[in-house]
């Protein structure tokens, strides 16, 4: 087992249960390799872990800010997103405590590792709730996914990527993108869909997600990269 010491003072929580963060951090790939682990995978954690950030979350933006619905969901939707769950989990140093297979250890795909790392802080804050309880959890997202938000306000980064790349496709070239489910991938509780963005015939980008609508969204963010718009 690895020594998760480091992990605990980096977040700054001593855990009643250790192998709750430890389980936190084991991908399904692992355990195909080392089916005698003592461990279960973590996707029950990130079932966990999901819902309580998506309350936290929702909590705080509805008790301080008296914006409309609207406004507040896709503020949301830009703290909760896997770019930013992933984001969080770099700077936590997670990757250094996975358990992967041989394989997933050395693929060098970084938007398949960023889906992994954005699972592993959910299920890592599903393990907080678990070992520590509502108010550390609280206090956990608040230092960690809430502390974005004043950049994400700043810099605008809760626009709808949808809406924008539609409204920039329509102005520049007078066409209307359409979206393509190109895989779904994965048990009913944990898919993952790939969806391509196209303009006419031309395909522009992809993007994943765990529901079509992200999956989607990611995709019209990468194709507002791809088209500099």
């Amino acid at each position: 087992m690895k020594d998760f010491t480091p992990l605990e003072e980096k977040i700054d929580i001593k855990f009643k249960k250790a192998e709750l963060l430890q389980q936190a951090l084991v991908h399904r790939s692992y355990l195909n390799e080392n089916p005698n682990f003592e461990l279960d995978h973590n996707e029950r954690l990130e079932f966990l872990g999901d819902a309580v950030l998506e309350l936290v979350v929702t909590e705080h933006l509805y008790n301080n800010y008296p914006n409309p619905e609207g406004e507040l969901t896709n503020w949301r939707a830009a703290l909760v997103n896997a770019t930013t769950l992933a984001a969080t989990a770099k700077e936590m140093e997670l990757e250094d405590f996975l358990y992967l297979s041989r394989g997933e250890s050395k693929d060098g795909n970084t938007k398949a590792r960023n889906y992994i790392l954005a699972n592993a802080m959910e299920a890592v804050i599903g393990s907080v709730y678990l070992d520590q309880g509502y108010e550390v959890s609280e206090k956990f997202i608040g230092k960690w996914i809430l502390s974005k938000l004043p950049n994400i306000l700043k810099h605008e980064l809760y626009r709808d990527a949808k809406t924008a790349f539609q409204e920039a496709a329509q102005e520049k070239l007078g066409t209307t993108p359409t979206y393509h489910v190109v895989s779904e991938e994965g048990p009913d509780h944990n898919k993952e869909f790939t969806i391509e963005i196209k303009l006419g015939n031309e395909v522009i980008a992809e993007g994943t997600g765990t529901s079509k609508q992200e999956a989607e969204t990611d995709a019209a963010r990468a194709g507002l990269e791809a088209k500099g718009w």
